[in-house]
């Protein structure tokens, strides 16, 4: 009696642990379909967990370098030294005495007026 009731835990153990392994399969592969779907969100949390590399790093220094400089510009060239304002002057003014006088640093205004169209007998 005591055989059989051995025999029947090792059983019911050896079927607890298939079941524990089904489970755990079940739930590899479901992190494992999650990870897969959702990859450019791991990614991106996998980054910053770690140090970027010195590339990367360089990068995006670069670009917040940059978007301070053009907000400190104010909507003017980013990094336009004397030399540069003195060109454009220079340019500004010889446009002026080729095509007259006026505003050459703002876009035209246009005005078109409709045409007098007449009919015509047939």
């Amino acid at each position: 009696m005591f055989v059989i009731f051995m025999l029947i835990q090792v059983i019911a153990s050896r079927m607890a642990l298939r079941k524990l392994f089904r489970l755990s399969s079940l739930l590899r592969s479901a992190v494992s379909l999650t990870l897969r779907r959702n990859f450019g969100l791991s990614a991106v949390l996998f980054n910053r967990a770690k140090d970027l590399d010195p590339i990367q790093k360089l990068f995006l220094d670069k670009i917040r370098d940059y978007s301070t400089k053009s907000k400190a510009a104010a909507g003017g060239i980013v990094d336009a030294g004397p030399s540069y304002e003195k060109g454009v002057s220079e340019e500004i003014t010889k446009l002026q005495r080729l095509y007259g006088t006026g505003d050459l640093t703002k876009f035209p205004d246009f005005k078109f007026t409709e045409p007098q169209l007449q009919e015509v007998a047939k």
